[in-house]
């Protein structure tokens, strides 16, 4: 996404812009980074669930108020999770992966890829808010974690749709059900977590530019032109390749969106046990 808005405002600027990865810390270090950057509408930060809204319930001191520190230029797009299972696993449905987790502590297994990844979140707030004990098993991200659904070695992965979707249509998957409110238009036939009536959960992994907060007051023009690029339907075009979903949101329907997912996913973490480290 960085590298596809990158390029956009480079041609409505006429100035290049250069995506630098800051890696490390589950997205703080570089989340910090631009959170203490000039306000002058160059430096800007690719913001999501997980750096704006997940880390404020997992860390005592992210080195950042997400609400306080940065101003949303806008948010692009939305991606759905989808629950799937190894596709030997004798469970045709959520309902039924639920009953036999609570007849049988313990006995299923669900692979992560890291306490702080929406993949890990997922996992550990269905468990918690169906009551059932289903054993998280830790990856070094998502490939290491397909490696063994598919030799059977593990039950349960709680995914992305658009990674998802591959294992999905040639069948060496079986998917459960998807995260959205709505079912996932490339793949119809799979309920939403609330469809299943098993538990009332929406979850989408969601993305956009964030700069300074002291930007709005600032130099608006960058920031300005950054808004132009998120409405862009050759950017958009791009960016809904999967399960992408565009968002259109005015910046006051954006703002009550961020504050709200903060509040909704810190919340969630405590129901599902999760303390702030």
């Amino acid at each position: 996404m960085g590298r596809i808005l990158a390029q956009k405002l480079g041609e409505q600027t006429g100035q290049a812009f250069v995506v630098e990865n800051r890696p490390g810390a589950g997205t703080l270090v570089g989340t910090q980074f631009v959170a203490r950057s000039a306000p002058d509408g160059y430096n800007l930060v690719i913001g999501g669930l997980s750096n704006i809204a997940l880390n404020m319930g997992l860390y005592q001191s992210p080195g950042y108020d997400s609400l306080a520190d940065f101003a949303s230029v806008g948010l692009v797009v939305s991606h759905s999770y989808t629950l799937v299972a190894r596709k030997e696993l004798p469970l045709a449905n959520l309902a039924e992966v639920i009953a036999f987790a609570r007849a049988n502590p313990g006995k299923l297994n669900i692979g992560t890829s890291g306490i702080g990844t929406g993949q890990y979140i997922g996992a550990a707030i269905i468990a918690a808010l169906t009551g059932v004990d289903i054993v998280k098993v830790p990856y070094k991200g998502a490939q290491p974690v397909y490696q063994d659904l598919l030799a059977g070695r593990l039950d349960l992965f709680f995914d992305n749709t658009t990674t998802t979707q591959p294992y999905v249509d040639s069948g060496q998957v079986k998917a459960l059900a998807v995260s959205s409110r709505a079912r996932a238009q490339t793949m119809p036939k799979v309920p939403t977590l609330i469809e299943t009536g098993v538990v009332d959960l929406e979850m989408e992994t969601w993305f956009g530019l964030f700069a300074p907060a002291r930007t709005r007051a600032g130099a608006r023009a960058p920031a300005r032109r950054g808004r132009r690029a998120t409405r862009s339907a050759e950017v958009r075009a791009r960016l809904e390749t999967g399960s992408g979903r565009s968002l259109r949101m005015a910046p006051a329907e954006t703002e009550a969106f961020v504050r709200a997912e903060v509040g909704k996913w810190t919340g969630l973490l405590r129901k599902a046990g999760i303390e702030p480290e």
